[in-house]
């Protein structure tokens, strides 16, 4: 089959490295009754590998003719192919237990990543190559310049474990930037369950919106200084020197102010 020119629209980096393919195959540990979901399985460096492990994998690509490729290379009762759009794909279909898999696009992956979240509820756990920076963000505790809406968001559903970094020189062509290897597993028990998680997103968005203002005027069209301050939230704080519970706790009170 004649050669796959790698699409920009696509965010298409494939990974060729194979040392550190057989890394993140011996970090995802797959087993035969593994219900794994590969997102963006590109020419296939993961997918061989992992097909070695699982009895079925499924795939979500996007590319046509990347379809068209796996379709020949690999037999459908083995490989089961969604072909579409991950960012608008149930996962939910697929039934529980799924583990995501993927060489996520740059340009899709904090999106991406929100999507996931919607269906931790059947997701067993997620491994995901990212840029680098994406993934110091998602891990990020409170205080840091790269603490921010994306730290928040994923620690209330999963905890992030940055596993180790993978170079530019892994994928071709080679992205402009380093990436790193992640795994969230969803918690079993909320750390911290908000009554309504519409509000706190709106509340967790609005504070990084416009992250070197006080609390007092960065969510001024949620809460006084009084009101912040019965939280024991100070409102000249940042929004960075908030914990994940400090931000529920406010979002709790947000929400029963609404009701």
């Amino acid at each position: 089959m004649h050669a796959h020119r790698p699409r920009r629209r696509f965010g298409q980096n494939f990974l060729v490295d194979r040392a550190y393919i057989d890394r993140i195959i011996q970090a995802i540990d797959p087993r035969s009754d593994d219900r794994a979901v590969e997102i963006g399985p590109g020419l296939g460096a993961l997918t061989g590998p992992l097909l070695q492990h699982v009895s079925v994998l499924h795939v979500v690509e996007i590319d046509r003719d990347i379809v068209a490729r796996l379709a020949s290379q690999f037999p459908p009762e083995r490989l089961v192919v969604h072909q579409g759009d991950a960012l608008e794909f149930d996962f939910d279909t697929l039934g529980p237990g799924l583990r995501l898999i993927g060489n996520l696009p740059y340009n899709i992956s904090s999106p991406m990543l929100f999507h996931a979240a919607k269906f931790s509820s059947a997701i067993r756990d997620c491994h995901f190559t990212l840029q680098r920076e994406v993934v110091d963000r998602m891990a990020a505790r409170r205080g840091g310049k790269t603490y921010g809406r994306l730290s928040v968001m994923l620690q209330y559903r999963f905890r992030v474990e940055k596993l180790f970094d993978v170079p530019a020189g892994a994928f071709r062509p080679a992205p402009r930037v380093n990436s790193a290897f992640v795994r969230l597993t969803p918690h079993a028990v909320l750390p911290a369950p908000a009554r309504d998680e519409r509000v706190l997103a709106a509340v967790v968005g609005k504070a990084f919106n416009q992250r070197r203002k006080t609390l007092r005027n960065a969510l001024a069209d949620y809460a006084t200084a009084e009101e912040l301050s019965a939280l024991g939230l100070g409102p000249q704080l940042r929004p960075e020197n908030l914990s994940l519970e400090d931000f529920v706790r406010l979002a709790n009170a947000v929400a029963g102010r609404q009701q």
